[in-house]
């Protein structure tokens, strides 16, 4: 009983942790169909405003309000069950094995990405541990997760080409055996870079463009009803 003891209190700071936390990691992965991206109550607000599909009061906006923050810049912006995931990971390469991108030369590696968003936590958990004022948003209030800013943050691991590599075709998803899905960071990192810092590839402005001004993706402005009055 006491070599289960002192096992166990090993066990946090060792390299099997994976193996506990993949039961829970499995228990509580995605039920959801492979593929499904959750919509932004936000975003899909403004797509009905602009396609006049939306109440008034909907529209009415609150310049009070503060403007939202889009996706990810950090671990703080991703999910519990995320953060998980990079934990649970075993390390095996079957994401990276059988990643597209990363087939074809490209920098994307799956099991990298679930790794540095591991390392970028274990980083700002020793900061805030060190209790050092310097990582305080304010330094008249207690260090924690919510006043944490040390001038850091995961695009300082995962470099924007591996990011705009990624197909989203779910096939590190599919490969992954503890049900780690390494493309949810990969898109949440994605909305931050293109909807709160209005950033992205040069070929993908154009796009972006063509549906804010037409709202199609091409840049001819047509009526969405016009066909059906057709005869």
């Amino acid at each position: 009983f006491g070599m289960v003891l002192v096992f166990l209190n090993y066990l946090p700071k060792s390299k099997h942790l994976h193996i506990f936390l993949a039961f829970f990691n499995t228990y509580f992965a995605r039920v959801k169909p492979r593929g499904e991206m959750d919509n932004m109550p936000a975003i899909m607000q403004e797509v009905k405003s602009m396609m006049g599909l939306s109440e008034e009061s909907e529209t009415a906006i609150n310049l009070d309000e503060e403007l939202p923050e889009f996706g990810a810049k950090d671990v703080m912006g991703l999910s519990w069950i995320d953060v998980l995931g990079a934990y649970s990971c075993t390390e095996c390469g079957r994401c990276t094995a059988v990643c597209p991108a990363n087939l074809t030369g490209k920098k994307l590696s799956p099991r990298k990405i679930m790794m540095d968003i591991r390392d970028r936590a274990d980083e700002i958990y020793t900061k805030i541990e060190s209790g050092d004022t310097q990582y305080a948003v304010d330094a008249d209030k207690p260090l924690s997760k919510d006043n944490f800013d040390d001038g850091r943050s995961l695009f300082d691991y995962i470099s924007r080409e591996e990011l705009h590599a990624c197909t989203t075709c779910n096939a590190c998803v599919e490969a992954c055996p503890v049900l780690i899905n390494p493309l949810e960071p990969i898109l949440q990192m994605r909305r931050y870079e293109i909807l709160t810092e209005s950033a992205g590839p040069s070929d993908w402005l154009p796009l972006f463009n063509s549906i804010e001004n037409s709202g199609a993706a091409w840049s001819m402005s047509i009526d969405r009803e016009e066909w059906t009055k057709q005869g």
